[in-house]
């Protein structure tokens, strides 16, 4: 199938790769993700002493699914195995350290949103589960409980999947629809939507995806890889996913790719 076939015109390759230069995202040390783990760490170290393994940039960022719009700055903050303090302790005397230097922060279930500067990050702490593995445990401050994941395993399933360019041009589209689509959630799903599809255009790739989330999107089981019990679909509500295929459905009625994303 060609990009004209699609009744989208023959400038989708050329029209989104251009969207990818103008989003394309600096991962030199003088980029925001790491300038905001410069202006961080003290805070941080302050807080969790000897017992903070580590602070790195993960999420959209770590996975080359970032843009230069839009996207916040995920900081993981990796605890050591030996820490006593209990998941909703961590989550709220980080909360308090960071509000005490300064920051207005806000709860993002198993993140802390604050702003640095011009940048909007968002920070993650996990407490490490054994020495003998990356597994994490998250407080989850929705619901009062936690949740077990790895974001090592995040990032190797995202980066050797190779469907960053859709990714990112599906994120915008997201975001240009005003959509509650969890950045995790949404690489999953893509990546799920293009499953052996080896079809050279990235025109017809993003097509493909719309067309996932126009048929029934709603029904789709989207797992954590890192933790089976973990049902990632399950952190949107019925309503939420029936506006992502609703707007997919538009979508798939445009003429342009102009008139999909920009």
């Amino acid at each position: 199938m060609s990009d004209h076939d699609m009744g989208i015109g023959l400038d989708g390759r050329q029209y989104l790769n251009a969207i990818l230069a103008r989003e394309a995202v600096d991962v030199s040390f003088l980029s925001p993700a790491f300038s905001a783990k410069a202006a961080l760490t003290p805070v941080i170290n302050s807080w969790g002493g000897n017992l903070v393994q580590s602070v790195s940039p993960s999420g959209s960022f770590a996975k080359g699914t970032a843009n230069a719009s839009g996207t916040d700055v995920d900081l993981f903050i990796s605890l050591h195995p030996s820490t006593t303090y209990g998941l909703r302790e961590i989550y709220l005397t980080l909360f308090n350290a960071l509000r005490d230097v300064g920051y207005t922060v806000r709860k993002q279930d198993v993140s802390l949103g604050i702003r640095v500067g011009l940048i909007d990050v968002d920070l993650v702490p996990g407490k490490q589960q054994t020495p003998l593995t990356t597994d994490h445990s998250l407080y989850r401050s929705r619901a009062d409980t936690w949740t077990k994941t790895n974001v090592q395993t995040h990032i190797d399933v995202v980066r050797a999947a190779g469907r960053q360019s859709e990714t990112r041009i599906i994120k915008l589209w997201r975001d240009q629809n005003r959509l509650e689509f969890p950045s995790v959630y949404l690489e999953f799903v893509v990546i799920r939507a293009l499953q052996l599809n080896f079809s050279g255009s990235l025109a017809e790739r993003v097509w493909t995806v719309l067309r996932f989330l126009a048929d029934n999107f709603a029904a789709v089981r989207v797992v954590d890889p890192a933790n089976g019990s973990n049902v990632i679909s399950d952190d949107l509500t019925l309503a939420e996913k029936l506006a992502i295929e609703r707007a997919a459905q538009f979508s798939l009625t445009q003429q342009t790719w102009g008139s999909i994303v920009r």
